[in-house]
């Protein structure tokens, strides 16, 4: 799901909620959740298992390695640690492109194989992509109130910045438009 609307519309709002209103996890999904989380040293054994889908929202800071995961130790990343959850992106076009094309093969497979020179480890990664951007740089492009100040060509640019197969693997893009006091 990607949601595109001016700054304030609601898009984060939303996404935090989605994970609420998913259904409950199964056994089988709360087992593959905690075995995750354990992997990524963010599970207490003493506590069971995980009860609740995960909602992660990464900065659009984080590194291909904290995204996808791997480093040192391989660990899971925030897509594997979304897994059976909600992974939000919000300004998705801030994230840096390389982070953005390693989502593509997790969300395509459901999984992410991490291979380093003391071996290969496979996490799953079979989540919920949320992702939110303004409609241009300054966010006000089509907003009823506040003027838009971008030229064409550097909404065309930001744009761009999200990759055409990234989008390919979008299901639905939702416009959230900004609403007036009055509306309210």
């Amino acid at each position: 799901l990607l949601m595109v609307g001016a700054p304030g519309a609601g898009k984060t709002m939303l996404a935090r909620r989605l994970a609420g209103i998913l259904p409950p996890l199964t056994r089988e999904e709360a087992v593959d959740v905690t075995r995750v989380w354990s992997a990524a040293g963010l599970h207490d054994p003493q506590s069971g298992l995980m009860e609740r889908r995960a909602f992660r929202a990464p900065h659009h800071t984080a590194s291909r390695a904290a995204l996808v995961g791997g480093g040192a130790a391989l660990r899971p990343g925030e897509v594997s640690l979304a897994h059976h959850g909600v992974l939000f992106l919000d300004e998705l076009p801030e994230f840096s492109r390389d982070v953005l094309e390693a989502l593509r093969q997790p969300l395509e497979e459901g999984q992410i194989v991490i291979s380093r020179r003391t071996g290969t480890s496979i996490f799953p990664a079979d989540c919920t992509l949320v992702a939110a951007m303004n409609p241009c740089p300054c966010g006000y492009l089509g907003h009823p109130e506040k003027a838009c100040r971008c030229s064409a060509a550097s909404v065309a640019r930001y744009r761009a910045r999200v990759s055409g197969p990234l989008l390919d693997r979008i299901d639905a893009l939702i416009e959230v438009p900004p609403l007036t006091l009055a509306a309210l």
